[in-house]
């Protein structure tokens, strides 16, 4: 069972995603929020497995309670789930180090998945928005420090993370590469192991600062 607590200010998005989240066997709705502190001490005493945190709430907002959380060694995940549609409020939740953003635009089915995935330890970038990460990143400067930790990772294990920094789904890079889902997810999560990387979300990042994708 998966264990969820909401967070954000509104009480009808809370009421909303309650009733699309409890109809769900597998998810489990523990608790709520509706600012910063209280979002801080509901995770705190309810350690959940996903936190769907609000950007704009009273106290802070939601990436100062997620900040706050990983400083206090929370192992709750936290997915950002906002009507935000800004670069600045990517980039930061990227800098906070949550596990996901996803704008209150989405359909209902991407949510859940977002959900499972974050929960099983993946992550989540909204579709919306990675073109926009992808490009900017690939604007920046590479550190050289980056690239050269590539060297820990086999041939095939680049291959796949330059295929995720370009924004491609498990399902495409395993099409584009040739190879089955599984023998991806297997090379990806070796990755993020090699090089410490938490997420996805980080992979793409990390993808663009080591300067792979100019490899093509």
């Amino acid at each position: 069972m998966i264990r969820v607590v909401l967070c954000d200010d509104e009480a009808l998005v809370r009421a909303g995603l309650r009733m699309l989240l409890d109809g769900e066997t597998d998810v489990d709705v523990v608790g709520e929020a509706d600012d910063t502190a209280s979002a801080v001490r509901a995770v705190r005493a309810l350690d959940p497995d996903v936190v769907l945190m609000d950007v704009r709430m009273p106290g802070g907002g939601g990436l100062a309670a997620a900040a706050e959380l990983a400083a206090a060694g929370s192992t709750a995940r936290v997915l950002v789930l906002t009507t935000f549609d800004d670069d600045a409020v990517v980039d930061a939740a990227l800098r906070a180090r949550v596990a996901g953003f996803l704008l209150k635009t989405s359909p209902p089915e991407q949510l859940l998945d977002a959900v499972r995935r974050i929960a099983a330890g993946g992550g989540q970038l909204d579709p919306a928005v990675v073109p926009r990460v992808i490009a900017r990143y690939a604007e920046a400067p590479a550190p050289s420090a980056r690239a050269q930790e590539l060297s820990r990772l086999t041939p095939r294990e680049t291959d796949v993370l330059r295929e995720v920094g370009r924004g491609l789904s498990n399902a495409e890079v395993a099409a584009a590469l040739h190879l089955g889902e599984t023998t991806v997810k297997t090379h990806l999560g070796r990755v993020l192991d090699k090089l410490g990387l938490r997420d996805r979300a980080r992979a793409i990042v990390f993808a663009h600062e080591s300067g792979l994708l100019g490899d093509r």
